[in-house]
Parts: structure tokens; sequence; C-alpha cells
């Protein structure tokens, strides 16, 4: 006979935002519910829902409606799947379709949190409402990378900010320690990545197509990051962060 445990690991994976507990019957919101309706699933299915509190909960769904998903809510897996240190990328926006990719193959690799950047050289231009439009679709994308991957923590998805004004809210913020990197193509660059051993979170700054310019270079060192190099290779700017990503946040 399969074990709960085995079930549970089959079960659809479901971001449920609002809080959960044992025994609780709930409406799932709406994007739950249309996940859940589009995987046709039946009442009596096991579910894993996860609220980005932390761990995952057993459910089993109550009710299939036209617009409505009704489950149950059983018990609680405080299980985490989080990578042992937090990295905090800082990317020069790739164009088209590459900035979703980014962002979820970020997500499944551990990211902590992924900040969005319009640098010199960015070919993607956003302000305003089209800004915030992307932001909430990129943290769609961090979500159903989530759902995906099994992490029960969601990445925050910052608003873009234009390079300077992100530089300078990070030298007004308070400091939480950590080190601080910026990928480079300088001869002087490092060319070896810090272990998992090293200690505190990691800032990873990355540039857009073309990479950073000189000056915005400059200012990144002098707020504290130091230099680092992939290789002789020239990557991708949506390849280049994650390759830096795998080998610290695992």
């Amino acid at each position: 006979m399969p074990s709960a445990a085995s079930d549970a690991a089959r079960a659809p994976r479901i971001h449920c935002p609002q809080a959960l507990a044992p025994g609780a019957a709930l409406d799932l919101p709406a994007g739950a519910a249309r996940h859940v309706q589009v995987l046709r699933l039946q009442p009596g299915a096991l579910l894993v829902l996860f609220d980005g509190r932390g761990g995952e909960w057993r459910a089993v769904v109550q009710h299939m409606g036209r617009s409505n998903v009704q489950v149950r809510v059983e018990s609680h897996d405080p299980v985490e799947r989080e990578a042992r240190r937090a990295v905090h990328l800082a990317v020069g926006m790739p164009a088209n379709e590459r900035m979703d990719w980014l962002v979820e193959k970020a997500t499944e690799l551990g990211a902590a949190s992924i900040q969005p950047l319009l640098a010199q050289r960015s070919v993607v231009r956003l302000a305003g409402e089209r800004a915030a439009r992307k932001q909430a679709h990129w943290q769609g994308v961090a979500v159903a990378a989530c759902e995906q991957c099994g992490r029960n923590r969601i990445p925050l998805v910052h608003p873009p900010l234009e390079f300077a004004t992100w530089l300078q809210a990070l030298a007004s913020a308070p400091s939480t320690g950590g080190q601080r990197w910026v990928l480079s193509l300088d001869d002087g660059a490092a060319r070896t990545l810090p272990g998992q051993d090293a200690d505190g979170a990691v800032t990873l700054l990355s540039g857009p197509e073309g990479g950073l310019s000189p000056a915005e270079e400059a200012a990144a060192r002098a707020a504290g990051f130091h230099p680092l190099s992939l290789g002789e290779r020239v990557l991708r700017a949506e390849t280049a962060p994650l390759v830096a990503l795998a080998r610290w946040a695992q």
C-alpha cells in the first residue's frame, strides 16, 4: 500500500496565500481554484498547499464548483527546501521572454530574491503601470516555479529600478553583512567563487545584454562589490547569474 508521504509526493502542489490551519474548510483563491479545475481533480483528490509562511499542508478537495473549489486542510509538514545561504540577485533585465526564463530558473535554483534593474545598456525600459504589470507577472512566474520545484517560500521579485536608484538605496539601507559580487569581464576579476562554507548572504549583481557600463561597474565596486569572472566564455545575460547561483544556493 502506498504511504501517506508517497501520496503527498505525487499530489499537485498549489500556492494558497491565505493562512492555513488543520481542519479548516476553505474556498481556494481564484487563481488556485482555476489551477485545480484545469487539472480536472475530483472530490476526494489529495492536494499539497503552501502559503509561503513555511512548510506545506496536506489537503483534500471537498467540492468542485463552476467557479469555486472547496478543500479541507489536514496535517502540516514543516519541511523546507531552501538553500543553505540566501543569494539575492540584482539583474539587468534581458529582453523578450528571457527575463521570464531567468526568474523561473533562479527560483528553482533557490534565489532568495530577485531585483530587476534598468542599466545604461538595457534594451528593456519599464516604468509606471507597465513596470507594475511586469513585476506582478514575474512574481507569478516565481510562484509557479515554487509549485513545480517544491519550495515552500517564494522569492520576492522587487519592482524594477534604475541601476543608480537601486545602488543608492543599497548604500542607505542598514548593513546586514554578507558578500557583494558583480559579474565582470575585467582581467583582474576573481575566478573562484566562495564555497558554501563562506559566511553570510550573497548579493550578486549582473548586467544586461552588453554588460554593465564601465561607470556602473566602478560605482558597484565603490559600493563594496567585488568583481567576479565566470571564465573565458561570454555567457548570455540570463545565463551568467544562474551559473553563480547554482554554485552558491544549493
